[in-house]
């Protein structure tokens, strides 16, 4: 008798250690073959009931969405030649059961029947949204296509899966490929002591088993964090330029050259869009968004980008004249920006990394955060016990309502392995809130979330050492954690973060970041890992300060992006040239314009391996969401604790509460009691001034 394959054999948690790349195919392969099989036993009856439709459907379909989501999250966290191996070699089969799934002429005639029913304006908002989003998807995934269209669709599905694994497996690789090996202390001139104990760790994983902080080798890489922390200090001009030259031009050579794939991306996209009956791309991403056309959408950035222009070129003026100060003879180049930035914030804030970092310890951090998350939404945050995870720096806490019952649970993976760990950071789910798909014995099954940062790690005698940054960020994805864990909805289809429209979803996780700006919250937060003294109120008012720092230059950056995607995905791709592209509306927007070889494209992967083709507006929008949001709390008077947990509670259970149930504008108003206005972000970015009235 075969042993049981860990993959599959879980309820509540997996037993991750167990996981080997050798159990993906065989479980795929199983839960494949049995959703496929109920699948054709739903299709021969076709219930007209949405009891006898949905549920078996959510069943078939969560159980292949859990033993492939396990997989791609091992595949992110824990990528292995033989792991890819294994994603690469499942991927058809997940691709190919979807689109069965989406195709399926008697499921969707059922739904429709369904939506038509005189029983379905009495159906809950929720299951009415769940029979609505099933129709609109299939017909985006060809139910509606000739035989011949249709394979051709499922073709281009596969491909583009595929494409977009090799795209992010490039990116990683590149990444990994470089290193620059310093010897000299000269080299590392301007490095703050926890940058060349980075450095100093980096040369030690990559085999230099005698680096140390004090005397090197030091290694820079090209990881988010090496990489920043050099660009930001090192005070020699030319090293800066090869690691900056290097960074751009990621995955845009050799073997990893993604050029071909974006190429290969943009056109499969357009033709599948026209299979559909769409103009373009873009159109298709947009059936599934908020935003009710392109149209508004460049609106909304030309909006941002007339408020930031002149505030953008205002920051480049002042870093050159730091720089002639400071005596560089030469302008400012693009390996310049970050140091001289960086100058620029330590002359005006006094605010050095170094000096911040000793204050943002992470467990002090997760300990705020979680002192906080309870203060306005009435829920606790406790680790343990213990489940098995796939990495010894990894915790699984809980979260309880005020009664003390168990309502949701997350992991945390918060540091770079830049080895076998994609780059940034990002939350995903383990599974959701449904109760169709409980456990046995169990009324409902629990939403787990991952939260996955990528911030330095613990070092030497210190805890995790935290930048700024580093801190808005896991506030960030915790934001999307929320969501997902506090959702009330029951139907798997909708809850949570399930069939959130794109540019809504980042609205929970922004509205999260806005708290580190808020000065009592800080003052909470920031706590020297040593002394436990507070951080000065001097530092503290200038870290605030540090929110409207380059936010012109920062805003047009994020603008420039946007429309590059936007533009990607609505011109024909035959007569486009996507660096061309790229490079022209860079230059167009951007005071300082890119170096000629920059392929920044090549390592998007956003656009190209992740959920924003033509959806990297959806920052901006939900920005809008979120500033607005805050501004409910900013009004109310954020002093209040009681008046704080109120709206707090309102934002819960509404925005965190309600999921995909519902249209998200109808739960903003829900919220908010109108519709989101624009000039909140201009406002809280300082990019408008605060007694404009028009």
């Amino acid at each position: 008798m075969h042993e049981p394959n860990p993959l599959l054999n879980w309820e509540l948690f997996p037993n991750f250690p167990s996981i080997t790349a050798d159990h993906v195919v065989p479980a795929m392969q199983e839960v494949i073959a049995r959703s496929s099989a109920e699948l054709e036993t739903l299709e021969q009856s076709a219930p007209q009931t949405w009891h006898g439709l949905l549920t078996p459907l959510e069943r078939l379909t969560d159980r292949v969405a859990r033993a492939w989501g396990v997989a791609t999250h091992l595949h992110n966290v824990r990528n292995s030649p033989e792991m890819r191996r294994a994603y690469a070699q499942t991927q058809p089969l997940v691709v190919e059961f979807h689109n069965r799934l989406g195709q399926s002429r008697p499921i969707h005639d059922a739904l429709l029947a369904l939506r038509e029913s005189p029983d379905f304006p009495m159906f809950s908002q929720a299951l009415q949204r769940t029979i609505s989003l099933l129709v609109r998807d299939a017909v985006l995934q060809g139910v509606g296509l000739a035989p011949d269209d249709r394979e051709r669709f499922n073709a281009i599905s596969q491909e583009l899966a595929e494409l977009s694994t090799r795209f992010t497996n490039n990116v990683l690789d590149a990444t990994q490929a470089y290193a620059l090996t310093l010897t000299q202390k000269e080299e590392v001139a301007g490095l703050p002591e926890d940058s060349l104990r980075l450095a100093a760790n980096m040369a030690r994983a990559r085999g230099q088993a005698e680096a140390t902080a004090e005397n090197g080798p030091w290694c820079i890489t090209l990881d988010l964090p090496s990489f920043l922390s050099f660009m930001q200090h090192a005070a020699r001009r030319d090293l800066r330029e090869e690691v900056y030259r290097a960074y751009i031009t990621r995955a845009a050579n050799g073997d990893t050259d993604n050029l071909p794939h974006i190429l290969r991306i943009l056109k499969l996209r357009r033709e599948l869009a026209a299979l559909l009956g769409f103009d373009n791309f873009a159109n298709v991403s947009l059936e599934r968004k908020m935003a009710p056309g392109v149209l508004s959408i460049e609106a909304l950035l030309r909006t941002i980008q007339d408020a930031a222009t002149d505030p953008a070129l205002n920051d480049l003026i002042d870093l050159g004249d730091l720089a002639r100060a400071g005596g560089q003879s030469e302008d400012i180049q693009s390996w310049d920006v970050m140091y001289w930035a960086e100058r620029l914030k330590e002359r005006r804030f006094g605010l050095r990394d170094e000096l911040i970092r000793p204050y943002f310890p992470l467990p002090a951090i997760l300990q705020g955060l979680f002192d906080l998350i309870e203060s306005l939404f009435a829920v606790t945050i406790e680790s343990g016990p213990e489940v098995p995870t796939w990495h010894a720096d990894v915790t699984y806490y809980r979260v309880k309502d005020s009664d003390g019952r168990e309502i949701a649970g997350f992991y945390l993976d918060p540091y770079a392995r830049p080895e076998e760990k994609r780059g940034g950071a990002w939350m995903d789910e383990l599974h959701g809130r449904s109760t169709v798909c409980a456990p046995r014995g169990h009324a409902v099954r629990l939403p787990v979330a991952y939260v996955n940062c990528n911030q330095r790690p613990a070092m030497d005698d210190a805890p995790s050492l935290m930048s700024f940054q580093e801190v808005t960020t896991l506030f960030h994805e915790f934001g999307h954690a929320l969501q997902h864990m506090l959702t009330k909805v029951e139907h798997g289809f909708v809850a949570g973060i399930s069939n959130i429209e794109w540019d809504a979803v980042e609205l929970p996780s922004q509205f999260m970041e806005n708290w580190c700006y808020h000065l009592p919250t800080l003052t909470k937060l920031a706590r020297h890992y040593l002394t436990g003294e507070p951080m000065a109120a001097e530092l503290l008012d200038k870290l605030l300060e540090t929110r409207t720092f380059r936010a012109g230059s920062n805003a047009l950056r994020q603008v420039s992006f946007a429309l590059t995607d936007l533009a990607l995905h609505t011109a024909d791709p035959d007569q486009l040239d996507p660096t061309e592209t790229a490079q022209r509306i860079a230059r167009e927007i951007l005071p300082l314009p890119p170096l000629p070889e920059d392929r920044f494209l090549c390592s998007f992967s956003h656009i190209f391996a992740g959920g924003y083709a033509a959806g990297y507006y959806s920052y901006k929008w939900a920005e809008v969401l979120s500033a607005d949001a805050f501004g409910a709390f900013v009004n109310a008077g954020l002093e209040d604790p009681d008046r704080k947990q109120e709206l707090g509670l309102r934002f819960r259970d509404t925005i965190l509460a309600l999921g995909g149930s519902r249209n998200p504008m109808n739960i903003f108003r829900l919220f908010r009691g109108r519709e989101p206005d624009p000039r909140a972000l201009l406002l809280q970015e300082g990019l408008l001034p605060a007694n404009k009235d028009n």
